[in-house]
C-alpha cells in the first residue's frame, strides 16, 4: 500500500494526546453514606470496574476514529504495477490501408476494429492515436471514439519501421512513464519485424485476419498495338488464390459500357485480356467483380488528344538525321540556320538543338539563357572547329565549366548509363554485345556532371546538367559514326520527350508523378485537378509554353481527373491505387519478440486497464472513522 500524501502520517503521533489525557485525568468518585455498608461496598466496587472498562472502550474508539481520519487524508492506494509512482501513456495505431477492406468473420476488418474500439469501456481517459494518413495527440476518449467512426481507407501504407518511428514521436521524453503502444493491423507483407531490444515501449499487437485470402486484381494496362484509328489495350489480371474460369471484364468510356470479354486465370497466375479503344480523347475504366477486395476491381486510364512537342534545330551542318527522328506524328520539328533565325519563336519551343555552330554569339546566348530558365531543354553539339572563347562564355552562364581541345584519338562509346532517365525502360536488358560507336576527336570539360554516355576510359561523351545536354564531340560522319548507331534514336527521342512529359495512360497514387500541360498561361492563372467530388491545386511550374505539374500526396482517391484552367478543361489525367496490397499474405505478430500478442481488443484494453489500475482506499477509512464514532456515541449514550 502506498500513500499520495505520506507526510500526513506524522499526524498519527497526535494519538498520544488522548492517551495522556486518559491516563492522567484526576476525577475521583464521590462517596455517599448508606445504612447497609456491606451492600454499599459491593456497589462501589462494581461501578469502578465498569466505569474503567467503558473509558478504555471510548478511548479505543476515539483513537481508531482519529487514526482513520488521518489515513483518509493521506489517501492510501495500491497498484498492480511494480513502479507504483509511474504514470502511463497510451498510443493506438489503427492500420487503415486498403487491404483492411477484406472481410473477416464480422465484416470489413477496419470497420470491425473501429466498432469494437467504440464499444470498449476500458479505453484510457487520455490517449494519442494515428492511422496511415491522420493523427491526433492527447485527445479524450469521447473525441477518439467520435473520430474513428468516420475513419476511411487510405492509399498510403506505412511499413513496420515507419509505423514504429511515427508511434515513438507521440510519446513524451519522460523516462519514468510507462509507454503503451496498441498496434491494430493485418500485418500484411513479408517484412522483418523491427528489433525492439533498445525500445522502452510496451507493444500490444492485435492482428485482423480475413476469412478468405483469395483475391483477383487488375494489375496494369498497356498499349499493345496501334491501328489506323484505334489502339489495342492489354489488361493484365493477377490472381492471388484459386483458379477462376471466365472472369468477366468490362470496359467503360466514362460511365457507358462499350465492351465486355472474359478470361480464365490459373491459380496464383496472371492472364491478359485485350480491348480496342479510340486513339484519342478517351476516358476509360476497366472493371471486374471480386468480393474479396474492392479497391483493385477498377482501373482508370485516359488517352488525350495528341500534343506535338516543338523541337527547333539551329544548325550549320546537315540535320537530316534529326528529321528522321522527330517525325510529324509526334513532333513539330523546325530547322533554321543561324543567320536566318527568328528569335521570336525560341521561347515557344520545348527543345532547342545547337547543331554544330562554330560560335554562339551574345544575342543567341541571352535568348538561350532565358529559354533554359523557362524550363526548356537545350542540346549542344559542338563542331570540329570551335570558337572556344564563345562556347566557354556560354557554358559559364550554366556552370558547365570550360571546354578545351583534346588530343585526337579514336575512342569507343562503351558505357550506357542505363539508370539515367533517358534510357530507363528503353532496353529490355542492359545491352553489351552491339557494335560500339566511335569518335575520332572530342573535347574535354573541366567540370564533372551527370554522365549519360561515356567512353571506354570513363571520360564523358554526353552529359546532363539540369535541362542542358552537351555532347563533347562533333556528330559529323567524318568524326563519328554515332548518328548511324542504334543509340542515336533513343537518345534524341527521349531528350525531346522529357522536355514535354505528356500524361501517361495512368499514374499511381502515393508516388511522385510529373507531367506537362502544353499551354501558355497568363501570369495570374493556376491550373487545378478536379472531378465530380475532388478539387485541388497541385504543385506546378509555369513557363512560356507549358506548365509542369507534380503530384505526390494528392489525389487520395482513384479516378479520372480533369486539368482545368479555371472552368476550361485542358486535358485528363488518371490515377489508380497501387496494387502492392492485392496479395493477401500475412506475417505472424506472435513471432515478434518483446511484444505481447492478443486475440481480441477487449483482452488488450482489459490488460492495460489492469496494469495501470489504482485502487484508492481513502473512502474506506472515512467509513471506518464514521463507524468508530458511531460506536463511541453508543458507548457514551446507551451503554450504562
Amino acid at each position: 500500500m502506498q500513500f499520495k500524501n505520506p507526510e500526513l502520517l506524522f499526524a498519527l503521533l497526535l494519538l498520544v494526546i488522548p492517551i495522556i489525557v486518559h491516563l492522567f485525568q484526576l476525577r475521583k468518585f464521590q462517596k455517599t453514606p448508606f445504612t447497609n455498608l456491606k451492600f454499599l461496598k459491593e456497589v462501589t466496587l462494581q461501578t469502578r470496574k465498569s466505569s474503567q472498562l467503558k473509558k478504555w472502550l471510548v478511548l479505543l474508539t476515539r483513537l481508531f476514529a482519529l487514526a482513520c481520519i488521518i489515513l483518509a487524508f493521506a489517501q492510501p492506494y495500491s497498484t498492480t504495477k511494480t513502479d507504483a509512482a509511474a504514470q502511463s501513456e497510451t498510443v493506438i495505431y489503427i492500420d487503415n490501408s486498403l487491404s483492411l477492406q477484406a472481410k473477416g468473420a464480422q465484416g470489413e476488418m477496419l470497420k470491425t476494429a473501429t466498432q469494437q474500439l467504440f464499444k470498449n469501456s476500458n479505453i484510457p481517459e487520455e490517449l494519442s492515436w494515428f492511422t496511415n494518413n491522420s493523427s491526433s495527440q492527447k485527445t479524450t476518449t469521447a473525441d477518439f471514439k467520435s473520430a474513428i467512426l468516420d475513419l476511411s481507407y487510405s492509399s498510403n501504407s506505412l511499413n513496420l519501421q515507419e509505423t514504429l518511428l511515427k508511434a515513438e514521436s507521440f510519446f513524451s521524453n519522460d523516462q519514468t512513464t510507462i509507454k503503451n503502444l496498441v498496434w491494430i493491423s493485418d500485418f500484411q507483407g513479408q517484412e522483418n519485424f523491427p528489433d525492439l531490444s533498445n525500445s522502452n515501449l510496451n507493444i500490444s499487437t492485435l492482428q485482423m485476419r480475413p476469412s478468405n485470402t483469395n483475391n483477383l486484381a487488375i494489375d496494369s494496362i498497356s498499349i499493345s498495338g496501334v491501328n489506323s484509328s484505334s489502339l489495342e489495350l492489354s489488361v493484365l489480371l493477377s490472381n492471388y488464390g484459386e483458379a477462376q474460369e471466365n472472369v468477366p471484364i468490362a470496359l467503360y468510356k466514362k460511365d457507358v459500357l462499350i465492351a465486355r470479354t472474359s478470361v480464365g486465370v490459373q491459380k496464383n497466375a496472371s492472364a491478359t485480356a485485350t480491348f480496342e479503344v479510340e486513339d484519342t480523347d478517351f476516358e476509360g475504366t476497366i472493371s471486374i467483380t471480386d468480393q474479396s477486395l474492392l479497391f483493385d476491381n477498377q482501373f482508370h486510364f485516359n488517352i488525350n488528344k495528341k500534343s506535338k512537342i516543338k523541337v527547333l534545330s539551329i544548325h550549320k551542318e546537315s540535320d537530316a538525321f534529326l528529321r528522321k527522328i522527330y517525325t510529324s506524328d509526334e513532333f513539330d520539328f523546325t530547322s533554321q540556320q543561324l543567320n536566318q533565325l527568328d528569335f521570336n519563336v525560341l521561347q515557344e519551343q520545348n527543345t532547342i538543338i545547337i547543331n554544330q555552330l562554330e560560335e554562339i554569339n551574345t544575342v543567341l546566348q541571352n535568348a538561350l539563357n532565358a529559354f533554359v530558365e523557362n524550363g526548356g531543354s537545350l542540346v549542344v553539339i559542338p563542331p570540329e572547329e570551335i570558337n572556344l572563347t564563345s562556347y566557354n562564355s556560354f557554358f559559364s552562364q550554366f556552370n558547365l565549366g570550360t571546354i578545351s581541345k583534346s588530343s585526337s584519338e579514336e575512342k569507343q562509346i562503351t558505357t550506357i548509363h542505363f539508370s539515367h532517365p533517358i534510357y530507363q525502360n528503353v532496353f529490355e536488358d542492359q545491352v553489351t554485345n552491339f557494335q560500339y560507336p566511335t569518335v575520332d576527336s572530342h573535347f574535354l570539360l573541366s567540370r564533372k556532371h551527370t554522365p549519360v554516355l561515356s567512353f571506354e576510359d570513363n571520360s564523358d561523351f554526353l552529359i546532363q546538367n539540369q535541362n542542358i545536354f552537351v555532347f563533347t564531340g562533333a556528330l559529323t560522319t567524318e568524326n563519328s559514326n554515332f548518328i548511324n548507331s542504334p543509340l542515336v534514336v533513343p537518345t534524341f527521342y527521349r531528350i525531346a520527350k522529357q522536355s514535354l512529359p505528356l500524361p501517361d495512360l495512368y499514374y499511381t497514387i502515393g508516388k511522385q508523378n510529373e507531367f506537362a500541360v502544353s499551354v501558355s498561361l497568363p501570369q495570374d492563372h493556376i491550373l487545378s485537378l478536379k472531378n465530380e467530388t475532388v478539387d485541388f491545386i497541385p504543385l506546378q511550374r509555369n513557363s512560356s509554353n507549358k506548365v509542369l505539374i507534380t503530384t505526390n500526396e494528392q489525389p487520395e482517391e482513384a479516378g479520372v481527373y480533369g486539368v482545368f484552367d479555371k472552368e476550361t478543361k485542358l486535358q485528363s489525367v488518371s490515377f489508380n491505387y497501387a496494387r502492392s496490397e492485392s496479395n493477401l499474405t500475412y506475417m505472424n505478430p506472435a513471432n515478434w519478440t518483446d511484444t505481447t500478442h492478443y486475440n481480441s481488443l477487449d483482452a488488450v484494453f482489459e490488460k492495460l486497464a489492469e496494469d495501470s489500475s489504482v485502487r484508492d482506499f481513502w473512502k474506506w477509512f472515512v467509513i471506518f472513522a464514521l463507524f468508530f464514532l458511531a460506536i463511541e456515541m453508543f458507548l457514551l449514550k446507551l451503554l450504562k
